[in-house]
């Protein structure tokens, strides 16, 4: 497999949910082509524009991102409400929890990381433009990069261009340099590691 996976935004298909009530575009899926029952982790862009329940995942762990809006999610076990706007940090919890979202400001848009508790760990972090470069270094794992923004990315002295929402997949070790000179450039960062 090549070390740098370029997955552009246009090349996305929306998909179903799991439950039927919305829909999502993967951005990666591991080991490509596995389906909700069979996937060890997977990245994804969901629109949520009403209120409902999310799609349970037992054994499946979820990091999500709110990449534009303001979005409500209320957990049945926890009785307890968080808000998430696209400044809050990425939030982790069990998919097997009945979770109810509801966008508060429209539709909302965020990235979903899940991955099999038994199989996989990772660690998301939003990238925010500041020294101009940003100089990122990845584990050995593999890290999905997507960017927020057009985006310059440099690996091992080759370039690639990214459009907003294209995504990257970097499957060794190598520093990454991205060009991230305006205040409004930013990226997600998803680092998985196999437990």
């Amino acid at each position: 497999m090549n070390d740098v996976v370029v997955l552009r935004a246009a090349e996305r298909r929306a998909q179903p949910w799991k439950n039927g009530g919305g829909t999502t575009a993967e951005v990666y899926v591991h080991p490509p082509g596995s389906g909700y029952d069979d996937f060890e982790w997977r990245v994804s862009i969901a629109d949520v524009a009403a209120a409902g329940p999310f799609s349970r995942f037992p054994g499946v762990d979820r990091i999500l991102t709110v990449l534009d809006g303001e979005l409500a999610l209320t957990f049945e076990d926890a009785d307890s409400r968080r808000v998430l706007t696209a400044r809050s940090d990425p939030y982790g919890f069990a998919g097997d929890l009945p979770c109810h979202g509801e966008p508060l400001t429209g539709t909302v848009r965020d990235l979903n990381v899940m991955m099999r508790r038994a199989k996989w760990s990772a660690r998301v972090e939003r990238l925010r433009a500041g020294r101009g470069l940003e100089e990122l270094r990845h584990d050995a794992g593999p890290t999905v990069l997507v960017a927020g923004s057009p985006l310059r990315m440099e690996v091992q002295g080759r370039v690639w261009m990214l459009a907003p929402m294209d995504a990257v997949l970097l499957t060794n070790g190598s520093a990454v340099s991205l060009g991230m000179h305006r205040v409004r450039d930013w990226a997600i960062c998803t680092r998985l590691t196999p437990r």
